[in-house]
């Protein structure tokens, strides 16, 4: 299968960490969003949103939205579970994952900050403050959501922690002070220890200078 990319996007990061704990093997195939490929009518045959990450399955069938590509994962890979398997406990976790995925990492989208910049005419500093706000109004809600001691909720990942350690990358990446959410924190060291997870940090992916 291929994983249509971006290496600093948060939306493919959370894909590649399911893929690398799931133990599914993939093709990547990088989409220079500064380059503005995302937009070319090649692309967009893949993905009319043009956005990443798209997922080609073997026999061609492409999936788009991170949660949805990982939703699936669930059921075609079910080994080992990133959805809590009592209902309550899925809940829980999705509900941190949707708070990140729906509600933070959009309003702070590469087409959101561009859009500030080239209609609206905010200067990076004005952007810099549109950026910290949400980003600290969404991590000071999911602080007070997970349980923290080691994941999110518990001793194994989720799918709750799949979405939090890139908004944590992110945060770090355009300097937005963190270190007032001890859990957050508490548990993105973590993360970031397991090889699934440290095998799809940005750093290390093709396309990366």
């Amino acid at each position: 299968m291929k994983l249509y990319s971006a290496p600093m996007s948060s939306s493919p990061y959370r894909v590649r960490i399911a893929l690398h704990l799931k133990g599914v093997a993939f093709e990547t195939v990088t989409v220079r969003l500064r380059e503005q490929e995302q937009y070319e009518a090649a692309y967009r045959r893949i993905n009319p949103q043009a956005r990443v990450p798209s997922l080609e399955l073997d026999d061609g069938t492409i999936l788009t939205q991170s949660v949805a590509i990982i939703d699936y994962l669930e059921l075609a890979h079910p080994e080992p579970p990133v959805f809590p398997s009592d209902p309550v406990a899925r809940a829980r976790a999705l509900a941190v994952a949707l708070a990140i995925s729906s509600e933070i990492q959009p309003l702070n989208n590469t087409s959101v900050l561009n859009y500030l910049r080239d209609q609206l005419g905010q200067d990076q500093p004005a952007r810099q403050a549109w950026y910290a706000h949400w980003i600290r109004t969404g991590l000071a809600a999911v602080e007070r959501l997970i349980d923290g001691g080691h994941y999110c909720f518990g001793r194994e990942p989720t799918i709750a922690d799949i979405c939090l350690v890139p908004q944590v990358f992110n945060a770090r990446r355009y300097h937005v002070d963190i270190s007032d959410f001890p859990k957050i924190v508490a548990v993105d060291a973590v993360a970031t220890a397991n090889p699934a997870f440290a095998k799809a940090r940005p750093e290390v992916q093709p396309g990366v200078p």
